[in-house]
């Protein structure tokens, strides 16, 4: 079945950095556009970024553009969120998902992100 594994998460400072990455298994990796979305506590679930499936196209929400960057490696089944310039409004449970915006076709169970002083 399918499998969205996510890691990378922590605690960073405002203005630090972390790469999230996640591990995708199930269904063919390279036919499937991807996105990164969030759940910040006691609100929905937020579309951050989205890839094509061959990296030919990308887009990201306002809220994070200039600072994150999505990547994917289709020989390794890998998609990875680059955040720089954290802000503590970054602070949200980060999930991989299947596709290119919602609804999603499948979602991971996340990694949580903390920035904070």
């Amino acid at each position: 079945q399918v499998q969205l594994v996510e890691s990378g998460g922590g605690l960073a400072q405002p203005g630090g950095s972390l790469r999230l990455s996640c591990a995708a298994s199930g269904f063919t990796f390279r036919r499937y556009a991807m996105s990164w979305a969030r759940q910040a506590p006691g609100k929905g679930l937020e579309w951050v970024a989205a890839i094509y499936s061959d990296g030919s196209d990308i887009a990201y929400a306002d809220s994070v553009k200039g600072r994150f960057t999505i990547s994917r490696d289709n020989t390794k089944n890998r998609l990875y969120l680059q955040m720089n310039s954290l802000k503590p409004e970054d602070t949200a449970l980060y999930h991989c998902a299947r596709g290119y915006s919602k609804p999603f076709l499948d979602w991971g169970q996340g990694t949580q992100v903390t920035v904070s002083s």
